[in-house]
């Protein structure tokens, strides 16, 4: 069921971060996306009932068992590093504005 849970979840919104609220990084994700205004979903993995079958899920689907992992538009986008890194090249916003979870005009 933590497959189809997590698919769903992706495919509903166009930014989704799984996350664990004590994990540092996780924080530097949502803090960096509500700074460039992306509207987004996160779901803390730690106080989900199925939050471990759901992390296992997301392992099997995309080989990345840590958290944050981190899903634009449909698509697999990484974890901190990389979603850091989209940001420091220049890349990630407009992936965001791509799928529609921040305004055109957002800086």
């Amino acid at each position: 069921m933590a497959l189809p849970k997590a698919k769903e979840i992706v495919s509903s919104n166009g930014a989704v971060v799984f996350s664990k609220k004590y994990c540092p990084f996780c924080v530097d994700v949502k803090q960096l996306l509500t700074q460039l205004g992306a509207n987004f979903k996160a779901i803390e993995l730690d106080n989900e009932s199925d939050g471990t079958d759901i992390q296992s899920a997301l392992a099997e689907w995309t080989g990345q068992r840590t958290v944050p992992n981190v899903f634009i538009g449909g698509n697999h986008i990484g974890g901190c590093d990389t979603t850091l890194a989209l940001h420091k090249d220049g890349k990630l916003l407009p992936l965001l504005t791509a799928a529609g979870v921040v305004a055109k005009a957002s800086a």
